[in-house]
């Protein structure tokens, strides 16, 4: 697994192509987009149409607080659970919109993906996710994995999401097997300097409306607070995190930072930046090499982990 910077050769032509069309089409509309209710709608309309979907792929939904939808595309252990939470600043994207991913994420870890469909705001602002994340952990711990058994996944806000339950797993004395993030915005502060420096480079996030997602996302809650910006968190010897990034992203610091941050805690971490690859690379998997290339990274560092039994 490639170290920090990442180790990549030179970008695949299909790549390049993807950006340029993330740029043309994909980031105008964002920036056209006028209200989270649109954001949410335009989301839920056109993911399931553009992301690939892996063949056998499975969606069952257990209803409850918050529903779960179970993901898989293929055999999967008896024991072990990546439980997901998906990106969307807080405002839209569901389990649905990320089925085709998080299908392929399972057919290649042979875990069985666990992706609660948590409240978004701005109709329930923070900390609703957070507790509905805490919710989703125990309904795992009630129908019987044990902490052990739980690798915590997310992307985006969602990994943003992952990381603030992993601090708050820490002090509880529930640590999981390990976490695993794709582009996760961990500071609501918004102080990461990539957030400037990468403003023009980012293919696909204009950071013209980040502070208008945080306002919606956050209400009256404050953003400093670690159940929204985990990068303020005291995390109690955490275990494993792998954390992939673009090295253009506006949210590239977050990903450095927290890395950082974690090791500070004692933690391991993996750091793989891609260069030129766009938020959450591993969305876009059918369309580049290097978005299946970061997924098998992250189930080889699935396979890593302690008290996970994978499939074959």
């Amino acid at each position: 697994m490639a170290g920090d910077r990442g180790e990549a050769g030179p970008l695949s032509l299909r790549l390049k192509l993807l950006n340029r069309a993330l740029r043309l089409v994909v980031r105008p509309q964002l920036l056209a987009t006028e209200t989270p209710e649109e954001a949410e709608e335009d989301f839920a309309r056109f993911a399931p149409l553009l992301v690939h979907r892996p063949p056998y792929l499975l969606r069952l939904v257990s209803k409850g607080s918050p529903d779960i939808h179970w993901i898989t595309a293929g055999p999967v252990a008896p024991r072990g659970v990546i439980l997901h939470f998906h990106g969307g600043a807080y405002i839209a994207g569901s389990p649905a919109t990320h089925a085709g991913m998080l299908g392929q994420l399972s057919r290649l870890s042979g875990l069985r993906v666990a992706a609660p469909d948590f409240r978004l705001a701005p109709a329930h602002p923070a900390p609703a996710q957070f507790e509905d994340a805490l919710d989703a952990h125990a309904r795992l711990l009630a129908i019987g994995y044990r902490p052990e058994e739980i690798v915590l996944g997310g992307d985006s806000s969602g990994g943003g999401l992952a990381l603030a339950l992993l601090a708050e797993l820490c002090r509880r004395g529930q640590r999981p097997a390990g976490l695993l993030a794709f582009s996760p915005w961990v500071d609501m502060t918004l102080s990461g300097e990539s957030l400037r420096r990468n403003a023009d480079r980012d293919p696909l996030l204009p950071v013209s409306r980040a502070a208008e997602a945080r306002g919606y996302a956050l209400g009256r809650f404050p953003a400093e607070d670690p159940r929204v910006s985990p990068l303020r968190a005291d995390f109690d010897a955490p275990p494993p995190v792998c954390l992939h990034v673009g090295t253009t992203e506006i949210l590239l610091d977050d990903s450095r930072r927290m890395a950082a941050h974690l090791r500070a805690c004692g933690g391991t971490v993996s750091l793989r930046e891609w260069p030129d690859a766009p938020h959450v690379l591993p969305m876009f998997d059918g369309y580049a090499p290097e978005a299946r290339e970061a997924l098998e990274d992250v189930a080889r560092f699935i396979g890593t982990l302690d008290g996970v039994k994978r499939a074959g």
